[in-house]
């Protein structure tokens, strides 16, 4: 595989380079964060974005949306396989900003650390089919590869990307409702967590539709009937929908505010 370069060291950046290793190069101009990867196994540290495009055939863009803009007079002059992890920012206004059809557009999470993330990818109608594959080898590396057209990253966002955070949040309340029943925090932590991974292991081995598992877990006039009841009674279905509503509208937002930038001069 040809050596990969990545731009920004910030919670994306450090994820995938710890995932990827084996000599992945890193730069963020910001010096603290350079130094949070200093000395980790397999990383490069490189002091220039210039030393950073000379020595990468290809290079990940985890650096914020607001950021590209500033950057594409330098890197468009290269000749790379470009990858953005950026939210919001549309194959269309990456190919304008890069200058070129080599371009990737991914969606991981946090978890590619762990090599446990799931990551949507979308490539544009001309990038050649080599370079979705040797992406596509890359994301795998951190997790599982979703490919997917883009016009859904948005949904893809609010049910993956931002939902790790709610899935997160989750744990969190479960684990408060343990410790207002006596079990101090971090068993009750421990306890939520492993129960998440029972839930994730029955539905992947069953393959069973969600509710058609919840409803096998509720006795009559049980315990697990009261703990829905008192879910319904809060709307928990209708605010988890609304929460993913509203990250995919965000990113709508974003991806609206991007697209403004481009003309039709710019069109490649």
């Amino acid at each position: 595989m040809k050596r990969i370069g990545i731009i920004g060291a910030g919670t994306m950046g450090s994820a995938i380079a710890r995932s990827l290793g084996d000599g992945v190069l890193v730069y963020d101009n910001q010096v603290s964060q350079r130094e949070r990867l200093s000395g980790t196994a397999g990383i490069v540290i490189v002091s220039s974005l210039d030393q950073l495009l000379e020595e990468s055939e290809t290079i990940v863009l985890a650096v914020k949306p607001q950021t590209l803009p500033s950057l594409y007079p330098t890197l468009s002059s290269h000749d790379k396989l470009w990858i953005s992890i950026a939210a919001g920012v549309s194959l269309s206004r990456l190919r304008v900003g890069l200058k070129s059809e080599r371009v990737v557009r991914l969606l991981p999470n946090i978890a590619a650390r762990e090599q446990r993330s799931v990551t949507a990818l979308a490539a544009g109608p001309a990038c050649p089919a080599a370079c979705v594959s040797q992406v596509s080898a890359i994301a795998a590396s951190f997790g599982t590869v979703i490919p997917l057209e883009e016009h859904l990253f948005d949904g893809f966002i609010g049910i993956s990307a931002s939902a790790i955070a709610f899935m997160l949040d989750f744990v969190h309340a479960l684990a408060m409702g343990g410790v207002g029943e006596g079990i101090p925090y971090p068993q009750a932590q421990q306890i939520v967590s492993a129960t998440m991974g029972s839930t994730t292991a029955i539905l992947d081995s069953t393959g069973r539709h969600p509710m058609d598992l919840v409803s096998s877990v509720c006795s009559a006039g049980g315990t697990t009937i009261e703990g829905m009841e008192a879910l319904a009674d809060g709307a928990f279905e209708a605010t988890v929908m609304a929460a993913v509503h509203a990250s995919a509208d965000k990113s709508r937002t974003m991806e609206a505010t991007a697209s403004d930038h481009i003309t039709s001069e710019d069109t490649p």
